[in-house]
């Protein structure tokens, strides 16, 4: 694996104090900048296009919410940069736990170094996305779930809501209490809509169901999301699902503790608590990332908003492995059934991003 590219405050810093110093040393600030860009923009004028056709190394960078061995939303992303790597010899580099604060900064840096492709995992890079791609237009910025474009932002949005529909409604046929619960990081489009999914889907199986749901603010603190989960199960909760990255682990840890099933969410979460998770809606990122490279590197890419979905392999239900026993033949059939439905466009999971 190629040496991970760190980019801390510290380093940003640094180089800007270097860049004041050397323009004491001879010229104006504004000609040592305009000399800076104009280098950059030669280091990438020649496009992914043209160089992959020429048989080229096109370096691709991934920057990250959280830690790329998370189990869950991240680690999808890093499987898809490593296939990358793996399968077409890209350069990679990958930044992880990144904040709002910094996404402006690590874009900035991996375009200025020449990077081809720089992918965001998650909707928070959408704006810095279109912030940097103006300054750096030889550059393709992906960003994965958010809603953005301009002719080198393009946006790839996975139909998230499809798997949470479908725990849903699992859900619901195997609560005793009527009473289920969601676990939500912080609020944003591409999540609200699972939320509302898993809530649809429960409800088409029983109107009167009680949905309880919460936000932690965090995609990375477990002790939040398991915390929000006990509540939830000493108010009569008895299956718990979320879409927290990192910090759903915690809602799987509450739930495995008291005896209760879940679900996972982005990666196969079974191994996390084995006789608790009875599924997950997996994230097939790898997929997602290898057309968005495809797309690039065939001349085919576009500055637009793309959607993919079950029928594209993009989402899809992990097994249910050994807990197949404990969830009724005819449920399962019924949920294989829908699947199908989706997949083949008969059925149409409602998409509402709107926060209840």
């Amino acid at each position: 694996m190629k040496k991970m590219k760190k980019i801390v405050a510290m380093a940003l810093s640094l180089t800007m104090a270097v860049s004041m110093l050397t323009a004491c040393g001879g010229g104006s600030k504004e000609t040592k900048a305009e000399t800076k860009a104009e280098s950059a923009a030669q280091t990438t004028a020649e496009s992914a296009s043209e160089k992959a056709a020429e048989g080229e190394t096109l370096k691709v960078a991934l920057c990250v919410t959280g830690a790329v061995n998370d189990m869950g939303w991240c680690q999808s992303a890093y499987d898809g940069l490593k296939l990358l790597e793996e399968k077409y010899g890209a350069e990679i580099a990958y930044t992880e736990n990144i904040q709002a604060a910094d996404m402006v900064a690590a874009f900035t840096d991996y375009a200025a170094n020449g990077y081809d492709i720089v992918i965001g995992h998650g909707f928070q890079f959408g704006d810095p996305a279109l912030e940097v791609g103006a300054q750096y237009p030889d550059t393709k910025f992906i960003c994965v779930e958010a809603d953005v474009s301009s002719d080198n932002v393009a946006s790839y949005v996975m139909k998230c809501e499809e798997g949470g529909y479908i725990e849903g409604i699992l859900a619901a046929h195997m609560t005793k209490s009527n009473k289920i619960g969601f676990i939500g990081p912080i609020e944003g489009a591409s999540l609200i809509k699972i939320m509302n999914g898993f809530e649809d889907g429960a409800k088409s199986v029983n109107p009167d169901i009680e949905v309880q749901t919460a936000w932690t603010g965090s995609f990375t603190d477990t002790a939040l999301a398991k915390e929000a989960a006990q509540a939830m199960i000493d108010g009569g909760v008895d299956f718990i699902a979320h879409d927290a990255n990192e910090c759903g682990n915690g809602a799987i840890a509450a739930a495995q503790e008291a005896g209760i099933y879940a679900t996972g969410d982005s990666y196969d979460q079974h191994e996390l608590a084995p006789e608790t998770v009875l599924t997950s809606s997996m994230y097939n990122v790898p997929v997602l990332i290898e057309a968005a490279y495809n797309d690039i590197a065939n001349g085919e890419f576009k500055g637009e908003v793309k959607y993919l979905g079950m029928a594209e392999g993009v989402v899809e239900m992990a097994p249910y492995y050994d807990m197949e026993s404990v969830i009724p033949e005819d449920v399962r059939k019924e949920i294989a059934e829908l699947i199908e439905q989706i997949k083949s466009g008969e059925f149409v999971v409602p998409c509402d991003t709107t926060a209840r």
